[in-house]
């Protein structure tokens, strides 16, 4: 038997030669071999009858080569190739499968389409991770046990707009995304405002899993007051956890790998550009997500707790609080604004007590003493100081990036006035207010220039 054929057999044809050679050779019963090949008498004949006529080739299927009558038309998957380079290049076969299906038909399995594309070279196949040292924790049982939060800085436009930050929170039971929304910033605010949302539409939740950012809790331990996070979370009764380690909160971690892939992709198909627009498209999105990828806990019950005060209380617990001291006049200074109280509060506080300001995310301010709402106006004073002078890690480059824009912008505005006044030069235009050059009339000997008249006191 030539090596060539050996290398042309399947390893099943191999073990069939095998056992046929012994039937022709040495004797063994058809039966036996039948038997131990899993075929019948009948089927053992006629391949001992091929090695007879032909050799070991005899045993190769004759199919092989050929193409199958089951195959799909040339026509359609180039069809489906065009459709994919044009609309969907970078996708993966899994993604583009899905839009494929959604949009346009498609009828075959992810393989069929996932060889398609390596042939088209739209795709190569992706080494296997290594595996796992260290086995993953166990999800809680209920929803609302345990909800992880963090920011993801990228480029969520790719290259659209600027870069932001998406806040989301996920439940650990589920893998739900309870919220999201896109910020410029990570910033406490930003937080904040998605953990309202999550209290109006969820309820308040048993614990919270974030990393050691400021945001969430401060470096000296020893440090009595609260974050502003930690603040709403004692006010919330949610318990404030955290994490040791990125890993530690790993389903967050790759719920931004997932959405850095997959909806990017989707925000360029529904051409989506800023922030606002991203903002009101993406509940329906994280609705199909949560459909698509997460899974039932292991007990039905939910353990959020909902929210039964008002939502004015709901609003000023998710803002930012300070507090200030009143003067004599009952009036009292916050980033550039003077606050004057009304008269004829019954339940006012005296000259020089403190009260409690929350600056809510739209700017507005609602003033309290012992848990009472005051009534009062504002009065702008210094516009310059509403700007803050501090920033945390998160939010520096942002403000350098802010401050080298402007600066760019102001260089920009500075050459394009300089490239005008020369080219107004050009024209003889040397004041602002100077009519530009005309040209003499024909048969005229004025010119357009005014002839230099002498000094004072010249001839």
């Amino acid at each position: 038997m030539a090596a060539q054929e050996l290398g042309l057999m399947s390893q099943r044809e191999v073990s069939r030669l095998e056992v046929i050679r012994q039937v022709l050779e040495d004797g063994l019963c058809q039966a036996q071999a039948a038997q131990l090949l899993g075929l019948s008498i009948r089927q053992v004949k006629r391949l001992c009858r091929r090695v007879r006529e032909a050799g070991a080739s005899g045993l190769i299927s004759r199919r092989r080569g050929r193409p199958s009558h089951r195959r799909i038309a040339l026509q359609q998957r180039d069809h489906v190739i065009g459709l994919v380079r044009e609309h969907y290049a970078d996708f993966g076969p899994h993604l583009a499968h899905e839009y494929l299906q959604r949009d346009h038909d498609f009828a075959w399995s992810v393989e069929t389409l996932r060889g398609w594309m390596i042939q088209a070279g739209l795709w190569h196949a992706k080494r296997r991770r290594s595996q796992r040292v260290h086995p993953s924790r166990a999800r809680r049982d209920c929803l609302g046990e345990l909800v992880q939060i963090d920011g993801s800085h990228h480029d969520w436009f790719e290259g659209r707009s600027t870069k932001c930050c998406l806040i989301a929170f996920i439940d650990d039971a589920t893998g739900r995304v309870l919220g999201g929304r896109f910020f410029e910033q990570e910033t406490t605010p930003g937080y904040l405002a998605v953990l309202h949302a999550l209290v109006q539409r969820h309820g308040a939740p048993l614990a919270l899993y974030s990393d050691r950012h400021g945001i969430f809790t401060k470096s000296d331990p020893e440090d009595p007051k609260p974050t502003q996070f930690e603040r709403a979370l004692l006010q919330l009764q949610i318990e404030p956890i955290c994490a040791h380690s990125p890993q530690a909160k790993g389903r967050v971690e790759r719920l931004f790998q997932t959405l850095q892939d997959r909806m990017c992709k989707a925000m360029r198909l529904e051409r989506i550009d800023n922030i606002e627009q991203a903002n009101s498209w993406l509940d329906g999105y994280l609705r199909e997500h949560n459909r698509r990828f997460a899974v039932d806990a292991r007990q039905p019950q939910d353990m959020h707790r909902p929210w039964i005060g008002s939502a004015q209380t709901l609003a000023d617990i998710c803002s930012l609080h300070h507090q200030r001291q009143l003067s004599a006049q009952g009036a009292c200074k916050f980033e550039g604004c003077i606050l004057q109280l009304l008269p004829k509060q019954a339940h006012a506080p005296k000259a020089r007590a403190m009260v409690d300001i929350a600056q809510h995310d739209d700017g507005a301010l609602h003033l309290s003493y012992r848990g009472r709402s005051l009534a009062y106006r504002s009065y702008a004073a210094h516009e310059a100081t509403r700007t803050s002078k501090t920033a945390d890690p998160k939010t520096l480059n942002a403000r350098v990036d802010k401050a080298r824009n402007n600066q760019q912008i102001a260089l920009q505005r500075l050459k394009t006035e300089i490239a005008f006044q020369e080219a107004q030069r050009k024209q003889g235009i040397y004041r602002p207010d100077t009519p530009p050059i005309v040209p003499p009339r024909p048969g005229s000997s004025r010119s357009g220039l005014r002839p230099a008249q002498p000094p004072p006191g010249t001839a």
